[in-house]
């Protein structure tokens, strides 16, 4: 896979972007493409298949988005697959107001949403749609939705759907859209079966890279507590009358989650909880709460990791740290958005000193720590960025259009 030479112009215009998009972009205050956009637009609009590698929270929905868009101007479907209910609710969110410039309807296929509404969205005709792969497959095995027209296909997060085990189900997609369409993949890393991915579904993919595997996000300023299990949440408790903005806590379990919400409620502390036995309902409810203010304080696993987009958030705590190293950096990814800074503090066991040494070697920095119990003074743990040492170990870098809907269920008997 290539990479491609970066266009000299630095404005959508000079991206190819059609005036009709430009102008929603205006209205929406987007002007300046962030460096996965400036790269992928040209490219996609080209129609050539694309592999780009970037975190969450640089742009991708746009990237992929824009350029989709302009090609089902034309006429034509589209697929976006992604790993979480919240994902694809919010690349929806996204992407709705440049639909709706061209009249183009979205529909969203996410599990604990009600399959009939669902099979009653497909009758609306839509020409974008958004799914989990679980959710798609029960569609697909239902006779209710076929994949027959999509032109272009958007596999995002694909390593963590790989992760989450969804690979079975993404290779029955794979088998139900036509073999002449785009491909466009958006992965944080690049494992071997990503590129595998690549390599059997895509036609000679352009990889895009803006970003390093392991780099975190450039102005969080990260710090690692050591600190004895039964003392974490006296910790927590002083971290968070001393940091006092919106403040996303990372539990490892659901049950961890639950217990932890509980306590910090207990403290006095607006908080919810989000993880995967929470309903979908209940999950949009904490989310929501969280970006309005509602709730100070959100509890959850690592599906937020990735799963949710809040601008102001201005702490996150690893109250455990993941069994992934990949994962610390998307969880401290969730702080410092939009150019703004923020802190991010890990709690760390004493005997978790392998597991510290592997996020390092990821992330190519030391963390700075501080021993535990030790008197926290205000401002709250100070903290500051290092350079990367000499002497540690660098990670490696790793047709014609049919106007046929997406139901096939509209003489199909209704379910529930």
């Amino acid at each position: 896979m290539a990479n491609p030479t970066p266009p000299s112009g630095n404005t959508f215009a000079d991206l190819g972007v059609s005036e009709v998009l430009l102008r929603v972009l205006l209205s929406r205050g987007i002007t300046v493409p962030t460096p996965i956009q400036h790269q992928a637009i040209p490219t996609a609009l080209q129609g050539k298949d694309v592999v780009g590698i970037a975190q969450t929270g640089t742009g991708k929905t746009l990237a992929f988005g824009l350029p989709l868009l302009q090609r089902l101007s034309q006429g034509g479907r589209a697929l976006i697959v992604l790993p979480t209910r919240e994902l694809a609710t919010q690349v929806e969110e996204a992407l709705l107001p440049f639909a709706r410039v061209f009249g183009i309807k979205t529909a969203v296929f996410i599990g604990g949403a009600s399959m009939y509404r669902q099979r009653e969205m497909l009758r609306q005709n839509p020409r974008i749609l958004i799914a989990t792969p679980g959710r798609l497959n029960d569609h697909i095995e239902q006779g209710t939705v076929s994949l027959k027209e999509v032109v272009v296909l958007v596999l995002d997060e694909a390593d963590r759907m790989l992760d989450m085990g969804f690979k079975p189900q993404i290779e029955r997609i794979l088998r139900h859209v036509p073999r002449e369409r785009q491909t466009m993949l958006f992965s944080a890393t690049m494992p071997p079966q990503i590129l595998q991915l690549a390599s059997h579904h895509m036609q000679s993919p352009l990889r895009i890279e803006v970003a390093p595997t392991g780099t975190t996000a450039a102005n969080v300023e990260q710090e690692l507590v050591i600190v004895r299990r039964e003392e974490k949440m006296s910790l927590l408790s002083t971290i968070l009358s001393e940091n006092q903005g919106p403040t996303l806590i990372f539990s490892r379990t659901k049950y961890g989650a639950k217990k932890i919400t509980r306590s910090v409620q207990a403290l006095g502390h607006r908080a919810a909880e989000m993880h995967a036995n929470r309903s979908l309902a209940q999950r949009r409810e904490a989310l929501e709460g969280f970006k309005t203010g509602r709730y100070r304080v959100l509890v959850a696993t690592d599906i937020a990791s990735r799963g949710i987009d809040v601008s102001n958030i201005t702490t996150v705590i690893n109250y455990d740290l993941p069994d992934d190293p990949s994962d610390y950096v998307h969880r401290i990814g969730r702080t410092a958005r939009a150019g703004k800074s923020g802190r991010a503090i890990s709690f760390a066991t004493p005997d978790q000193t392998g597991s510290i040494r592997d996020i390092e070697r990821l992330i190519r920095s030391p963390i700075r720590r501080r021993s535990s119990p030790s008197p926290l003074t205000h401002p709250a743990l100070p903290v500051h960025r290092q350079e990367t040492p000499s002497t540690l170990p660098a990670s490696p870098r790793p047709h014609q259009h049919h106007h046929h809907s997406f139901n096939r269920g509209r003489h199909h008997r209704r379910g529930r």
